[in-house]
């Protein structure tokens, strides 16, 4: 029988709540619409596409017929250097190692390929902290959030959703978190605005990754 007194876990998203990944999705865009012989916008003009499904913001660029050989051509770069233009942000290990001590089991959650997404989180020394890497599969596959965390909830093994909890940066992360139950922290420090979290419902808003240790115990 599940321990209805065992600490319940936390999710976090991963790009934009503990790594910026902004040099390296961009870039990758970027090469991506090169490549195709498309304009190639700046660097804050893609701000827009990190978080959601790449294949979402690829049809958004380049139209769904031609989606699927844009995320091809991003992979190229990305699964050489891409991946590694990033970084965690200040204050983020102290965060997680404060929520640690509490006991609760934390993983991570992503729409970004697992496949990337332990690599990530192992390269910036993020991976003691975190029981399982969810993300999605190659083919998009739990893309999108809310399919994603049921699918974890389910391999953790969760059986009071509404105890758990998610972190994330953007509306995908508020939106996905409720259909399972979840609770849902929004991060100010990412790339959704104070309004998009708050649109989606987010039930608290923090804007230091220190207030974090105090936010999960809502």
């Amino acid at each position: 029988m599940p321990d209805a007194n065992a600490p319940h876990p936390i999710f976090f998203d991963l790009d934009g709540t503990l790594t910026d990944p902004k040099l390296g999705i961009t870039r990758c865009i970027q090469f991506a619409l090169a490549e195709l012989g498309e304009a190639v916008p700046d660097a804050d003009a893609l701000e827009w596409c990190i978080g959601p499904p790449l294949q979402h913001s690829m049809a958004a660029l380049v139209g769904a017929e031609r989606a699927a050989e844009a995320v091809r051509l991003y992979r190229v770069r990305f699964a050489d250097v891409g991946w590694v233009e990033n970084e965690s942000y200040v204050g983020i290990t102290e965060a997680l190692s404060q929520i640690a001590e509490s006991g609760r089991p934390l993983h991570v959650a992503t729409s970004k390929p697992h496949v990337y997404a332990t690599r990530i989180v192992e390269h910036f020394g993020l991976s003691p902290f975190f029981e399982r890497v969810f993300g999605a599969e190659l083919d998009g596959t739990r893309g999108d959030k809310a399919e994603l965390l049921a699918h974890a909830l389910a391999e953790a093994g969760v059986d009071d959703a509404a105890r758990a909890m998610m972190v994330g940066d953007r509306e995908h992360d508020v939106r996905g978190a409720f259909p399972s139950g979840l609770r849902a922290i929004g991060v100010l420090w990412g790339y959704g605005t104070e309004a998009e979290l708050r649109a989606a419902g987010a039930n608290v808003l923090v804007s230091h990754p220190c207030e974090l240790p105090s936010a999960a115990r809502i």
